[in-house]
């Protein structure tokens, strides 16, 4: 009998994950963004080289933000971006709460 395994389980260090704290600061923005009726939905992808969180206006619809962390680009221009539903890059750096800032800038409305 062959004790080999074709397809070897992952272990947790081969994902990208948000920490507790990152997911915290997202969720709070979150959170504001829907109680302002923008966001209705969001989705979490843990991948090999990223994680990525999704924000939706509606389920069944592509994303309209999506929030990155890439930790291989820490060194480099900062291992969290934002992208916006085309694909651009909003925002990107090294500290979450200042790339978030982009996103807070669609709560500041003029008041009629």
């Amino acid at each position: 009998m062959n004790s080999l395994t074709p397809f070897p389980p992952r272990s947790e260090a081969d994902v990208v994950a948000f920490h507790r704290t990152e997911l915290a600061v997202i969720l709070s923005l979150y959170g504001r963004m829907v109680a302002a009726g923008e966001w209705r939905d969001y989705g979490i992808s843990t991948l090999r080289d990223v994680a990525v969180f999704s924000v939706f206006r509606r389920t069944a619809e592509n994303p309209l933000y999506r929030i990155e962390k890439r930790p291989k680009l820490r060194a480099r221009q900062g291992e969290y971006a934002v992208f916006g539903m085309e694909g651009q890059v909003l925002k990107r750096g090294h500290d979450l709460r200042a790339v978030l800032r982009v996103l807070e800038r669609k709560l500041i409305r003029p008041v009629d």
